[in-house]
């Protein structure tokens, strides 16, 4: 199976545990793997018979602008549902980080990655 990976999806939203992070927000860090068949693609040069990135990387950031989850297991989850009612994606894995993350940790960054 081919994929395609997108990283430093780069986008500000208001998803914590810390009621702080649902008014002030915060930055988050976005990378996801789509598995599809690209050998259409391949073949064609056509960007109909693939995925266009525009439309994951604008669903991605729409999803963490607007959401406000306590976990950012359940905001990975609801980025890897969005992603997988794409035409042709088989599979995602979503690694979603939060570079400052509220906590008493110097340079500790928190993250969760799954795949559905």
């Amino acid at each position: 199976m081919d994929s395609i990976q997108l990283t430093g999806i780069r986008c500000y939203g208001y998803t914590g545990y810390l009621p702080e992070e649902q008014v002030l927000g915060q930055w988050f860090e976005v990378d996801v793997t789509l598995w599809l068949d690209l050998s259409p693609a391949g073949k064609s040069d056509d960007i109909e018979h693939t995925l266009d990135y525009r439309t994951t990387i604008s669903l991605v950031q729409e999803l963490v602008k607007t959401s406000k989850y306590c976990l950012i297991e359940r905001l990975a989850d609801a980025i890897a549902e969005g992603i997988l009612q794409q035409p042709l994606v088989e599979q995602v894995k979503v690694k979603l980080s939060k570079p400052a993350a509220p906590i008493p940790m110097r340079y500790c960054r928190g993250s969760c990655c799954g795949s559905a």
